[in-house]
């Protein structure tokens, strides 16, 4: 059986919010049941925002994640505020751009991606979420990119649409930097 509780944090224009919303949306595709819980700082741009998100074969008794198999930080602040929750044995994901690896638990996976320097190899600063989403996916082998492709392809329309293969490379690039 499948159950995997997420939380995503970071500031507020980091992506965060989509992050989660792209991982409810693949698996809602794959019949799975999902909730998605968005929490804003006071500020939108700049402030503190974070998502809860629980994916699972079985029904969900609870939308709270109190303690995360997975925790995705893009800054120190999010890390500082929910290193603490994430069960011992999980996954922590660290934009290392911004995140610094030293007093990090010991009981747990640490995935240190330079997700800030990626995204700006890649050509765009702000598709650093998608590098830590690549990342987070390959590591949990919950979807493979063909079913978040798919969701880029539905969320990404209109003016967006261009977004669709800059979004992707930066997934597949966070994808190979913890496969590396």
């Amino acid at each position: 059986m499948l159950e995997e509780k997420l939380i995503v944090a970071g500031f507020g224009g980091q992506g965060v919010m989509l992050m989660g919303q792209i991982l409810s949306y693949a698996a809602t595709h794959e019949d799975r049941n999902t909730v998605w819980i968005p929490s804003y700082g006071p500020e939108t741009r700049g402030g503190t925002a974070n998502c809860q998100v629980t994916i699972s074969d079985e029904r969900i008794n609870s939308p709270v994640v109190s303690e995360p198999d997975s925790l995705v930080v893009m800054n120190h602040p999010s890390l500082a505020k929910f290193e603490n929750k994430l069960k011992s044995g999980g996954s922590l994901f660290i934009n290392s751009s911004l995140v610094e690896q030293d007093g990090i638990r010991d009981d747990v996976d640490l995935y240190p991606v330079d997700a800030n320097k990626i995204a700006l190899d890649i050509g765009n600063l702000k598709v650093a979420n998608m590098v830590m989403l690549g990342a987070y996916i390959a590591v949990t082998d919950l979807f493979d990119k063909e079913a978040i492709f798919k969701v880029f392809d539905e969320l990404f329309t209109g003016r967006k649409e261009a977004l669709v293969a800059l979004n992707r490379k930066a997934l597949e690039a966070g994808m190979d930097a913890v496969s590396a």
